[in-house]
């Protein structure tokens, strides 16, 4: 690990944001590993998301990204890793002299460390509900987990067209379908990007959810979600996206720290404990 400095500042930056757990998350582990770094949270939207960053002192070390910001800072940054780079969203801005700033998107390995919690570590086929900007991070996770193909569903088929696109790109074969229609395939896991609060007519939960395998929901306000309440009484396993969110922040609590995601923490069993009895309470 490289060597910490003192007091810095971070945030999380979004619009909405006031609904964010990322604070909780942050202090704990900032806790744990004694370091004397304030973490806030503070609305911004896409249009005044580069006067903001611009105006930022010294101090500062870095932030989390939250919608509608991922695609500027995906902008913004001068350096970004590979999972940035496929799924053009940077959700993670390292600051400083010597970072640049240095984008990653820790979103991917969120989604990893949760399907691998659902006990779905090496799906051959996926189900994904939606086609916005999480649904690059679910591609090439799934992709990193070995997963052969991928069915898409969304309401309008233009919007799938960039998805298949990054399928062939990482060798994922990525089928678009029609919300409505029920893919061909089995799933092993099914993947919702929809907002929290979305409320889907019985039809098309039905459509998604025969053999659709297990559920992760990456909303988690509020909880539980209309399609997660429809898909437990089928009897498969359902996550929120809670813990997504507890091992992505670990990954930028990494890249903060040392500045790669890859580096462990000093006592990092307690750090992601203490973060995990933060978010969840146990």
């Amino acid at each position: 690990m490289t060597e910490v400095p003192g007091p810095a500042a971070l945030a999380v930056w979004g619009s909405p944001v006031a609904h964010s757990r990322s604070p909780e998350l942050h202090a704990a582990a900032y806790g744990v590993l004694d370091l004397p770094w304030s973490y806030s949270r503070r609305e911004v939207d896409a249009e005044g998301f580069d006067a903001a960053l611009a105006g930022l002192g010294p101090e500062w070390r870095g932030l989390s990204l939250t919608m509608p910001l991922k695609e500027r800072a995906f902008a913004a940054a001068s350096r970004r890793d590979r999972r940035a780079e496929l799924t053009g969203a940077v959700n993670t801005l390292r600051l400083g002299p010597d970072a640049g700033p240095h984008g990653v998107n820790t979103d991917v390995g969120g989604l990893v460390g949760a399907l691998r919690e659902l006990g779905v570590s090496a799906p051959d086929v996926a189900r994904l509900i939606g086609a916005g900007a999480t649904a690059s991070s679910a591609i090439v996770a799934l992709g990193e987990l070995g997963t052969r193909r991928v069915d898409v569903c969304a309401r309008r088929l233009v919007s799938i067209a960039p998805l298949v696109d990054l399928g062939d790109r990482i060798g994922v074969d990525v089928h678009p379908y029609p919300l409505g229609t029920p893919p061909h395939a089995a799933a092993d896991v099914t993947i919702s990007t929809l907002p929290g609060g979305t409320v889907l007519a019985p039809e098309l939960v039905a459509s998604v959810a025969d053999a659709g395998g297990s559920l992760l929901d990456v909303a988690y306000s509020p909880w539980p979600s209309a399609l997660a309440e429809a898909w437990s009484t089928g009897g498969a396993r359902v996550m929120s996206g809670l813990p997504m969110l507890l091992h992505q922040a670990l990954l930028q609590v990494r890249f903060f720290v040392s500045g790669d995601v890859e580096a462990s923490l000093p006592d990092e069993h307690a750090v992601f404990a203490a973060m995990r009895s933060a978010l969840m309470g146990d």
